[in-house]
């Protein structure tokens, strides 16, 4: 250990991650780093010395849970130096410098520099020794690190699996969409990638640890090649070459960019499993089009259909925003009705938060708080009876599980199938081992939602 990672022997670290599965990659690989450095993660009895939340910003009820996971963190660590970061950090930078107990707060750009950031502050805190003050903890202004939109345009790679058994492979990050609703843009910047030789060797990398699963991640994943001249089918077809790697599933692709090319190479690749994640956010064509989406539902059933007809039994999950400004009832109705006719596995269903600067707050139309709580109990009542349908499908089928560690020898152990069946291992069955792939019957669906594995 050099002479510089040895500032980081006596930070015992907690961390905390809000938001989209990029975030706890993020997260993840960072923490990597510190480790490696010679940080602990903080065990739960213990007070931390150095804090991360990484934030997200995609709602008023994603600040609003981020500003409460920072006091939280203030509260319970008292003497700990503070690090917040992430899209919430880079949209409101002063309103979180403004919180009590933040020491440093790192916008998108910084994030690549994070841990040599982090580790400049730690050693100057340390050097002060401003634990001898008379309020006693690290209680000293925040230090503010963030760009504008047009200079965030640093990739900064992660690849980590945390606590998790599946790895979180990042490829992307930043979107050039600029939907009338969303503000990810104006926080992460445009899209921009990794060049598939950096993602593969990174691959390589996880099969040497034993890790079997990895998933592709990014904000934008399909839009992988902006600045590499490089596309997103010439980067699963390296992966799946990936010797060690059994299983590949991709965090989210837009419809518009999941090709017919890209859904017949997963449909005969050796790794990528038929399991897709695609955005909708509206059935309603009216909608779409005052959200500025790049389909129209004829569009959007057209590819679920193309997925169906390559993978029978292939598992589709769709976003959906109910209550955006413009959606009237009758417009919601239009959204419902062409979900219900919609073959797919589960929805996941977000409740729309006016955000500042959006195109979206010059659309007329506001919906109610209220009508927006049922509109929303509607579709996960939907999603629920699809998900159980899907489920009794593949019931009295054979089918391979990678099952995962649970928090503890008490807790069920669960695993997902290929086409993410969420299994549960029955109590009374010899457990598996962490990160075991196996082909098991899949028996009943059990009360909880999963199927039994015995």
């Amino acid at each position: 250990m050099t002479e510089t990672d040895t500032i980081y022997i006596y930070a015992r670290v907690r961390t905390q991650t809000l938001g989209c599965k990029l975030n706890f990659a993020e997260t993840a690989a960072l923490c990597d780093r510190l480790v490696k450095a010679g940080a602990r993660m903080a065990s739960p009895d213990e007070e931390a010395t150095l804090c991360i939340i990484n934030t997200c910003s995609v709602t008023d009820t994603a600040d609003h849970k981020c500003r409460q996971a920072i006091h939280r963190m203030r509260r319970e660590n008292p003497e700990a130096l503070i690090v917040v970061m992430g899209c919430y950090a880079q949209l409101k930078p002063k309103e979180v410098a403004a919180i009590e107990g933040v020491s440093l707060v790192l916008g998108t750009e910084q994030k690549a520099q994070a841990f040599e950031l982090i580790e400049q502050l730690w050693q100057s805190r340390q050097t002060a020794s401003l634990k001898a003050e008379a309020n006693g903890g690290i209680s000293c202004e925040a230090i503010v690190q963030t760009s504008k939109l047009g200079q965030i345009r640093s990739f900064a790679p992660s690849c980590s699996r945390g606590s998790r058994t599946r790895y979180f492979l990042k490829v992307q990050d930043g979107c050039d969409y600029f939907c009338t609703y969303c503000a990810i843009p104006y926080a992460r910047g445009r899209s921009r990638s990794a060049c598939i030789a950096d993602v593969v060797a990174q691959a390589k990398d996880v099969a040497r640890q034993g890790g079997k699963e990895i998933v592709l991640t990014g904000v934008n994943t399909g839009d992988f090649g902006r600045g590499t001249d490089e596309t997103f089918l010439q980067l699963i077809e390296a992966l799946d070459g990936v010797e060690g790697i059994a299983r590949y599933r991709i965090s989210s692709i837009e419809p518009n960019l999941l090709t017919q090319d890209i859904i017949d190479f997963c449909a005969q690749s050796r790794a990528f499993m038929p399991h897709f994640h695609i955005p909708l956010q509206s059935g309603s064509d009216a909608v779409l089009k005052l959200m500025k989406r790049r389909y129209d539902t004829a569009f959007f059933a057209q590819k679920i259909e193309a997925v169906h007809r390559a993978m029978p039994d292939a598992f589709i999950g769709i976003d959906v925003i109910v209550g955006t400004r413009g959606e009237t009832p009758e417009l919601f109705e239009e959204t419902f009705q062409f979900l219900e006719q919609l073959d797919f596995a589960q929805l996941h269903v977000f409740t729309y938060s006016e955000r500042a600067g959006t195109k979206a707050l010059e659309i007329p139309h506001v919906v109610s708080h209220e009508e927006k709580h049922s509109r929303c109990e509607r579709l996960l009542g939907l999603s629920r009876e699809k998900l159980a349908r899907f489920y009794q499908k593949h019931t009295g089928t054979k089918r391979e599980v990678l099952w995962e560690q649970g928090s503890h020898e008490d807790a069920p152990q669960l695993g997902f199938t290929d086409n993410y069946i969420r299994c549960e291992l029955t109590t009374t069955s010899p457990r598996r081992a962490d990160n075991e792939l196996r082909a098991e019957l899949l028996e009943h669906l059990l009360p909880n939602g999963h199927v039994a594995v015995s």
